[in-house]
């Protein structure tokens, strides 16, 4: 008799031979994996660890202050694990412009003396005139130096939410209770996100393939945002912390702000303002609503994914609804597709056989299953020109080019011709992105500017921002009629022949063909979550959220 092994995937038990692989699992079930991403194998347990508590809340008569150790297992963390059940209540000792001290309270611990600098939120343990009989809880208000006569490890917490609250603590203030914050949530195990599906799974492994994402019907342009975030059935993670995981690929994009409502444990949210917006968060943790963060779905299963994921992993994601994107796509094709979930079309614009949506109203697909129905707008397929980005000799100038046509967030984007002369075609974005984006000289032609090149005007001439395509070699000035300085080449149009049909004042619509690489500017690519988590805003808990790392 053949030995079998029960193995869940996504969710649902199978029985196998012991050698199978994660690739045959696949396979044989069909589970949804796009080719390259990782998976998660989540080891079976044999019991349940207790985990040690890293957030503590603190409730003043100010409100609440949250607080995450740097590492358990440090001198002061020990220290603080050891005595925080007994300081409450707890009073200000000072207060001054640069910190507010709790205390005091005694312990014992070798005295690191010197002057330190420490940074805004930072939380330490002091030792009262170099006397730890008066040791006190500091929290640093702003960024100083002092010597603070502390444990050899200095800084062993950061506030992560309640900032708000510190501001407003004065002398007389005090802790009315400290407990550790604990979250209910799914014990997810021991797991791995691996890319290696050759590894025989065991008895009792958990294999999960795809996160699915349940969009918010409160947020119609958020998902829209994700739809474009996944338009490969991939998500990214470009830098993890306690509390999310993070997506910067359309970081600095212009973010609507549409849902207020609590980030718990698997929201999917968009950062709206301040440092890092258009960022696209997935909560690890529980935290409150907040002012900067747009909630726009929810993973509705596995969360194991994102949670044991890496700074540089990407997962399979589906979502429900599906996206509905018309742009691009023919009029008769996308008839069939809405007729079969019964939304009613309205066409208009260009009947011909060759014809491409470039508009659709409703944008969102949201809101379009909502109404039940939609009007599309359609113009032949010559105005529709494809062209393909020089992403490794142009990756700033690529990114402000797809940004101020909409490139990045859609399919199709449009661009008004602006002039014609001499197999010469200028264009202005509508955006105008170079209002508040730099286009810094990058990838100047040097002897001559081929046919078909896209360039686009550099900041070094007036008309910064215009974009130009000359249909023949030239080695005197760019594109856009600028000398070689001037003028950064971006790409080049892969069917020229479909220029020379337009007019001065006709709208083109550019479509990218080949590797799409959807991503941030590199000067804006946060590879890993600093510790301190500088993109916080101060915020109160109580009715916007925990900040801290996020």
């Amino acid at each position: 008799m053949v030995s079998k092994i029960n193995v869940e995937i996504n969710g649902t038990a199978h029985a196998f031979d012991k050698k199978i692989t994660p690739a045959e699992a696949i396979k044989k079930t069909g589970a949804p994996y796009v080719d390259g991403a990782c998976i998660c194998i989540v080891k079976k347990r044999e019991e349940k660890e207790a985990s040690r508590a890293k957030e503590f809340v603190l409730q003043t008569n100010k409100g609440i202050l949250m607080i995450e150790l740097k590492d358990p297992e440090s001198v002061s963390s020990q220290i603080w694990l050891k005595n925080y059940a007994k300081l409450a209540p707890f009073p200000i000792l000072f207060e001054s412009s640069d910190a507010v001290a709790f205390g005091p309270f005694k312990t014992n611990y070798e005295i690191q003396k010197g002057v330190k600098r420490y940074r805004k939120y930072d939380i330490v343990l002091s030792a009262g005139g170099f006397d730890t009989a008066k040791t006190t809880l500091i929290f640093s208000k702003k960024e100083h130096y002092a010597d603070y006569g502390t444990p050899k490890d200095g800084v062993f917490a950061t506030l992560v939410a309640g900032r708000t609250n510190m501001e407003h603590i004065s002398k007389g203030d005090r802790i009315e209770s400290i407990q550790p914050y604990t979250e209910e949530k799914e014990s997810f195990g021991d797991g791995i996100c691996t890319t290696d599906l050759s590894a025989p799974l065991e008895d009792g492994d958990k294999l999960i393939t795809f996160a699915e994402v349940e969009m918010s019907l409160h947020s119609p342009q958020g998902a829209e945002r994700f739809f474009a975030l996944i338009k490969d059935g991939t998500l990214r993670i470009d830098s993890t912390a306690t509390a999310f995981r993070s997506d910067d690929t359309l970081k600095s994009e212009p973010f609507e702000y549409e849902n207020f409502e609590p980030r718990k444990i698997g929201a999917v949210s968009f950062r709206t303002a301040g440092t890092g917006r258009g960022r696209a968060y997935i909560s690890t943790a529980d935290r409150a609503s907040s002012l900067l963060h747009s909630v726009v779905g929810h993973v509705t299963a596995g969360m194991a994914l994102p949670y044991f994921a890496k700074p540089g992993d990407r997962f399979t994601v589906e979502t429900s609804p599906p996206h509905l994107l018309l742009l691009g796509r023919s009029v008769e094709e996308s008839k069939e597709l809405l007729t079969a979930i019964n939304i009613e079309m309205t066409a208009d614009g260009y009947a011909g056989p060759d014809n491409v949506i470039v508009l659709q109203k409703p944008a969102t697909t949201l809101e379009i299953l909502r109404e039940g129905k939609v009007t599309v707008t359609s113009v032949p397929r010559s105005k529709l020109i494809e062209v393909e980005f020089y992403y490794d000799s142009a990756p700033k100038s690529v990114e402000f080019f797809r940004h101020s046509i909409d490139l990045k967030t859609q399919p199709v984007g449009s661009l008004p011709t602006s002039m014609i002369y001499d197999m010469t075609y200028i264009f202005k974005a509508e955006k105008q992105a170079e209002k508040y984006k730099e286009i810094m000289p990058e990838n100047t032609p040097k002897e001559k500017v081929r046919a078909c090149d896209i360039g686009i005007t550099n900041q070094s001439a007036k008309r910064m921002g215009y974009i130009g395509v000359r249909l023949e070699d030239e080695t005197m000035f760019g594109p856009t009629g600028e000398k070689f300085e001037a003028t950064n080449i971006i790409g080049r149009v892969l069917n020229p022949d479909n220029l020379k049909n337009i007019q001065e004042g006709d709208v083109i619509y550019i479509k990218e063909i080949g590797a799409d690489r959807n991503t941030a500017a590199p000067e804006e690519i946060h590879p890993e979550a600093e510790e301190t988590h500088p993109e916080a805003e101060e915020e109160n808990p109580e009715t916007k959220a925990s900040e801290g790392e996020s």
